[in-house]
């Protein structure tokens, strides 16, 4: 794998999003001032109005530009929640070029093109893209939900450009798993109406710290708002990129297969090539 296929596909592991079918737009514009709200009663209104899930799957267009350089990526993403994310990558004619399997501890990859395979912990997406992740917040932004394993008594709540905000800082993960970091800064922005996240972000403390920013548009499936399509803006030390999302074809809580055979004539990798 070159270095430009190697680049879209580390932050590509960051963006593995998904949803939409037969939808129709949702936001709407607010004229009047929003009311301050308390810190509990947004918490709850995002909680209660976070999609519910137990499987889904969706096709995905993706654009990566970094510099001059611009990657398109076609595939499909399905997701078992808290367990798996799945997800084929078809960038030419439909044929697969690589299939990919995360679990909360580890990372599996078929490269179709070489015939070679890599496995490794999850922990290396993090070296590869320069962050910390873990699984459930790689979950939760490919679903548009805030991070069910972290604690929620630091934020702080506010109102920006007509829609609420939630700032807290080092927040606090509740959940034991593979990457115990904490979140030195969040910021997410909801929209005053469904409560959706129109925005989050995180980053570092340090003036120049890594930073992921991912900004959403919804529209309506099953009479709930679900991410249709999803902006990212990643910078890590001097480096920035863009990835754009578009999805299709989503189908949610129908029995999925998560097809994942390594062929026997297959050479192991020990890195990302």
């Amino acid at each position: 794998m070159n270095k430009k296929k190697r680049i879209s596909f580390g932050f590509l592991l960051l963006i593995l999003l998904s949803i939409s079918y037969s939808c129709s737009s949702v936001r709407k514009t607010i004229k009047e001032p929003l009311k301050e709200q308390g810190t509990e009663y947004l918490i709850n209104n995002l909680k209660t109005n976070e999609l519910i899930y137990d499987n889904l799957s969706a096709k995905f267009a993706a654009q990566f530009i970094q510099g001059k350089k611009e990657t398109q990526l076609t595939g499909q993403i399905r997701l078992l929640k808290d367990s798996i994310i799945w997800v084929s990558i078809s960038p030419l004619l439909g044929i697969e070029m690589l299939r990919i399997n995360i679990t909360n501890d580890s990372l599996t990859y078929i490269n179709r093109m070489e015939s070679t395979y890599f496995n490794t912990d999850f922990d290396y997406i993090n070296k590869l893209i320069n962050s910390s992740l873990d699984f459930n917040m790689l979950q939760s932004f490919l679903t548009g939900n805030d991070f069910s394993d972290y604690d929620n008594s630091s934020f702080k709540s506010g109102i920006d450009n007509k829609e609420y905000t939630l700032v807290t800082s080092n927040r606090r993960k509740i959940k034991k798993g593979i990457n115990e970091n904490n979140i030195p800064i969040q910021h997410i922005w909801l929209d005053p109406e469904t409560f959706k996240i129109n925005r989050v972000m995180i980053r570092e403390l340090a003036a120049q710290g890594r930073k992921v920013e991912a900004t959403y548009k919804y529209e309506t499936l099953n009479e709930k708002p679900v991410p249709v399509s999803i902006n990212f803006e990643i910078e890590t030390n001097d480096k920035k990129a863009t990835i754009n999302i578009q999805y299709s074809k989503i189908v949610i809580n129908e029995e999925l297969q998560f097809p994942f055979k390594i062929p026997e004539k297959y050479n192991r990798v020990n890195n990302l090539q």
